[in-house]
C-alpha cells in the first residue's frame, strides 16, 4: 500500500493502495476488487473476472487476506479459460 490518505469524514486518514491491489468491500457484502483509483471520496474498484466497476467508501475497504487473493485469482482464471482468454 502507498503512503497516500484519504480524508474520511473526521475519522484517521486511511491508506490508498497501490492500482491493482485486491481489496474486499465490507459494505457490499465482502465483495472483492482490485482498486483502480480514487473519484472524490469515493475509491473506484473493478471486479476481479471483469464487470462495470464500483465506487467504495474508503473506510468499507480493506485489504483482501491470502484466501481471499488465491480464491478471486483462481475464479479470474476459471473466467478466462471459459472465454478462451487463458494467458
Amino acid at each position: 500500500m502507498s503512503v497516500q490518505n484519504v480524508p474520511t469524514r473526521g475519522e484517521k486518514p486511511v491508506r490508498v493502495p497501490e492500482p491493482g491491489t485486491l481489496v474486499v468491500d465490507t459494505a457490499h457484502a465482502d465483495r472483492v476488487g482490485e482498486f483502480r483509483g480514487s473519484a472524490g471520496p469515493y475509491w473506484s474498484l473493478r471486479p476481479v473476472c471483469g464487470g462495470t466497476e464500483w465506487e467504495a467508501e474508503p473506510e468499507h475497504v480493506r485489504p483482501a487476506d491470502a484466501s481471499e487473493r488465491l480464491h478471486a485469482e483462481n475464479a479470474r482464471c476459471n473466467a478466462r479459460s471459459s472465454r478462451g482468454a487463458l494467458l
